[in-house]
């Protein structure tokens, strides 16, 4: 078994269906949705549309991540004073370095701008850690490591993102993997920003806890041209039960990161084929992608705060719960999260 868990304390969100976590968890009970127009023109001559987040201004590129940022990070740090954000570390989610249309110089520019416009700094031990979509699961086991072995109580995990840009609307639609009315197997771009602050978790914390994480390599990834055998993922998943001692079957439900395309449909298929070894009545898997569009980076987030939401509200199938996410390059990650109430 890894390091004791951590526990969720707060999360904050900002995404095209709503500008607080409240907000869009409740959009996304819902299946809330609300694309728009873009200005930019798909080969067909048609308007591309996506999950744009509507803000004061029209602020867009890195102005525009580092807004929606800070609005999800002062939403997640509303209990701690800012004299006490230079004791947190900020592990910062984004894009991978080779992702189609990610922003020139992000990594450099990104989290001293963040820190500038929320007029604060944070701990030495910081990091940016540029993973895309399973980036969250790799950050969450930086947290799990800074907070059990040194005096850390708390870490500020943020993420932001956008695929609303013409480099990259300009490859998935010549890729053809964007939605359209001439293409259903293809997903709709998003754009969005999340941040969640995690603690030690005591024997008896209540709330949602992150208890295992796996990670898997995928050879047969999107565009290898390999036969898929979810492998990558199988790994992951078996990894992060193993990580807390569960069987598969004893998960109650399951959200991810899927946002419309077949290839990772039929991998969450194949790797609950082979990970799945008694009979459930019902395993529910959820998607919020389907609400807010593909959000690269945040969706790990967005993911944790339905989790978190759906627990405390009581609509959950269940306290045990199964996340898992993928990387169009092959990198895997699955994460068992748990909810505890008190006795």
């Amino acid at each position: 078994m890894s390091a004791m868990p951590v526990v969720i304390l707060k999360t904050g969100l900002v995404t095209s269906v709503g500008l607080s976590a409240p907000a869009t968890c409740a959009a996304l009970r819902a299946k809330l949705s609300n694309p728009t127009e873009t200005h930019f023109l798909d080969s067909s001559g048609d308007l591309i549309m996506a999950h744009q987040v509507v803000l004061d201004k029209s602020w867009t590129g890195l102005t525009k991540l580092v807004k929606m940022a800070t609005m999800a990070i002062e939403e997640a740090l509303q209990q701690i004073p800012k004299s006490e954000w230079s004791q947190i570390p900020l592990i910062l989610c984004v894009a991978e370095a080779d992702r189609p249309g990610r922003l020139h110089g992000l990594d450099d520019a990104i989290f001293q701008s963040i820190e500038i416009e929320l007029g604060g700094s944070f701990s030495p031990q910081s990091m940016i850690v540029a993973h895309g979509r399973v980036s969250v699961a790799v950050a969450l086991t930086h947290a799990k490591s800074l907070v059990s072995q040194s005096n850390i109580n708390h870490v500020l995990i943020a993420a932001t993102d956008s695929l609303i840009t013409w480099p990259a609307l300009c490859y998935y639609e010549r890729e053809e993997r964007l939605l359209s009315a001439n293409n259903s197997n293809g997903f709709m771009p998003g754009e969005a920003a999340g941040a969640m602050l995690v603690g030690l978790a005591e024997e008896l914390s209540n709330g949602l806890l992150c208890c295992g994480i796996g990670y898997g390599r995928e050879l047969a990834h999107l565009d290898s041209g390999e036969p898929l055998r979810a492998d990558g993922l199988t790994q992951a998943i078996k990894a992060a039960l193993a990580d807390v001692g569960y069987q598969m079957h004893e998960m109650n439900f399951r959200i991810t990161d899927i946002s419309g395309e077949q290839y990772y449909f039929k991998e969450a298929t194949l790797a609950l084929s082979r990970t799945l070894r008694a009979r459930k009545e019902e395993f529910d898997i959820w998607h919020p992608a389907e609400c807010i569009g593909e959000t690269g980076a945040t969706v790990g987030i967005a993911i944790i705060s339905l989790a978190q939401a759906a627990c405390l509200k009581g609509y959950a199938k269940g306290q045990n719960v199964l996340v898992h996410m993928s990387n169009d390059g092959g990198q895997r990650a699955a994460i068992t999260l748990q909810h505890r109430t008190a006795p």
